[in-house]
């Protein structure tokens, strides 16, 4: 039978709650247990897919299209657990399913209620989140704080849960903040504490605490936490915020024998001591860096890092890949369009447009590819910077004047961005786009093909609009080269400059599939060909080594 992990967080948001999940699941699978990942998030909107970024930060897509949280990225950067639309659901995804229900008579009259009705259906959608039969330990992380009306009903569904599984088959973590008051000069443990009482009047009682600190918890704080939550005292874990890395959670955590509590509680069999050795080497390559290589990622949404959080990722895994650290410099597309490029790009060792929606900051995008083409700085454009990149080239390149995206532009000379077929006539925004993981065969001897190592390559999507093929011939004569091709719908799917240090653009999202034992190879080889701009030298350490499982 499947095991079950609650992860609540109080006190404040932001607290880490899905780095936490992703760290307990990785040192679970490290013994030798299968886990599932899943986060409910207790917002109105069915999926964030029609949600700003400055709202929710980046849409994390999964191989079967579902538009999901970003914490998904955090799981799948961490484990090997599968993730489908089950693994994240949101309160207006329940009331959803629910409602139909109601409306096709499923409730045979009965007044339907947030108890039971809409606390069952919770529990419905954690079970679902259990994505194989074979699962050992299924983690639930639950989005929002501690005392929030939204996340109450969700509460209400893990209380229960715990009631009608026997207690060695659920488990409940509860993640909290222990404030440092510089006047003062002393940590509080009471924000701690009236979090937990909280959690205790909805009728759940923490397992084990995990406790966000910016600087070392005493003895006296633990015992006194513990006393007063009620939570032994082995059991109340420091997490101090990391120096270097993200990726230095799951060693706190097992230091601190947090698997092995969990092990214990649950009753579980496992292999023994988790194995990190490999994740400790990766750390170590991390600390030893001492070549710094910029990066500038030219944006729309350049204010709040979450909304391209899997690109700065996958930036620092190709980092470590490479030997080097990577060094961001955020900027506003709409700042290079006012400024020019020279002024705000001047000295980055490369250059990444990602993706996004809308015309705001469109010609700044198109202008800093034109910089870095000109210039011959490394350049790695992902959907809408890989459109901007065909727009850039038929423009300056093929001598199409006004070439544009019908997206932005329905009177354009040259569409060379165009709405897909599939999409004519979609009405609804929400779930609707090109969705998930598509195939794409890679020309030979292309850059692509030799980065990745194989014919055949499949990747995640997340777009609207496509690179208009009648426009093909004349910009491959231009120099523009289609490297990767869709071969159910000959969709282009990446372009390349052939007489160019690195110039790629790529329709579909790779950033998704980045790990950092694992970086995506498209993003090392951006940040090789980065660092040899850098240091006038290669580094010597890229190999195209295919993709990952």
């Amino acid at each position: 039978m499947t095991k079950h992990i609650f992860i609540t967080g109080g006190v404040v948001s932001s607290l880490g709650k899905g780095l936490s999940a992703a760290a307990i699941g990785m040192l679970l699978e490290r013994r030798g247990l299968k886990v599932s990942m899943q986060k409910l998030d207790p917002y109105i909107n069915v999926d964030p897919g029609t949600m700003s970024p400055f709202q929710h930060g980046e849409v994390y897509v999964t191989d079967d299209g579902a538009e999901t949280d970003l914490d998904l990225g955090h799981y799948e950067r961490f484990t090997h657990a599968v993730l489908r639309k089950s693994s994240n659901y949101t309160t207006g995804k329940i009331y959803q399913s629910v409602i139909r229900k109601e409306r096709r008579g499923d409730y045979l009259g009965r007044t339907v209620q947030v108890i039971p009705h809409i606390t069952d259906a919770i529990k419905e959608a954690i079970y679902a989140g259990v994505t194989d039969d074979d699962v050992d330990v299924a983690i639930t992380e639950i989005g929002g704080t501690v005392g929030d009306i939204e996340s109450l009903p969700f509460m209400e569904a893990i209380r229960q849960f715990g009631l009608e599984n026997d207690r060695h088959d659920c488990m409940y973590v509860h993640v909290t903040l222990l404030p440092f008051l510089r006047a003062a000069g002393e940590m509080k443990t009471k924000p701690t504490q009236q979090s937990v009482g909280k959690l205790r009047e909805i009728g759940i009682q923490p397992d084990i605490l995990l406790c966000r600190t910016e600087q070392p918890m005493t003895e006296d704080m633990a015992r006194k936490i513990s006393l007063f939550c009620n939570v032994r005292k082995e059991a109340v874990i420091e997490e101090r915020d990391v120096e270097f890395s993200i990726y230095e959670v799951p060693v706190s955590l097992m230091t601190a024998h947090t698997d092995r509590m969990i092990v214990d509680h649950l009753h579980l069999t496992d292999r023994g001591e988790p194995d990190i050795s490999d994740w400790m080497a990766m750390l170590e390559r991390i600390r030893a860096c001492d070549t710094r290589v910029e990066i500038a990622v030219v944006g729309k949404y350049i204010e709040l890092h979450d909304a391209y959080k899997s690109i700065y990722e996958s930036l620092s895994h190709a980092g470590i890949a490479n030997d080097c650290e990577i060094v961001l410099r955020k900027v506003s597309a709409e700042d290079v369009a006012d400024r020019g490029p020279a002024a705000v790009l001047g000295g980055v060792h490369g250059l990444l447009v990602p993706g996004g929606f809308g015309e705001r900051g469109l010609e700044g995008k198109i202008e800093a590819i034109r910089w870095a083409r000109e210039e011959g700085v490394p350049f790695f454009g992902i959907c809408l910077g890989m459109q901007c990149a065909v727009i850039e080239a038929a423009r300056h390149l093929a001598g199409l004047e006004g070439a544009h995206t019908l997206e932005h532009s329905p009177h354009t000379p040259h569409p060379v961005i165009h709405l897909m077929e599939e999409q004519k006539g979609v009405e609804n925004k929400g779930g609707t786009m090109r969705l998930g993981a598509y195939d794409c065969d890679l020309v030979p001897g292309s850059r692509a093909h030799d980065l990745y190592g194989v014919d055949r390559i499949s990747e995640r999507h997340r777009h609207r609009f496509e690179f208009n093929d009648a426009y093909r011939e004349r910009l491959e004569a231009a120099g523009l080269r289609a490297t990767g091709i869709n071969p159910q719908l000959g969709l282009v799917e990446i372009v390349e400059l052939t007489d160019h240090p690195f110039f790629m653009g790529v329709q579909y999202h790779p950033e998704f599939k980045s790990r950092p034992l694992a970086p995506h190879p498209i993003f090392r080889g951006f940040v090789q060909a980065a660092r040899e701009r850098a240091t006038g030298k290669s580094s010597g350490v890229l190999q195209p080594q295919g993709t990952r499982a």
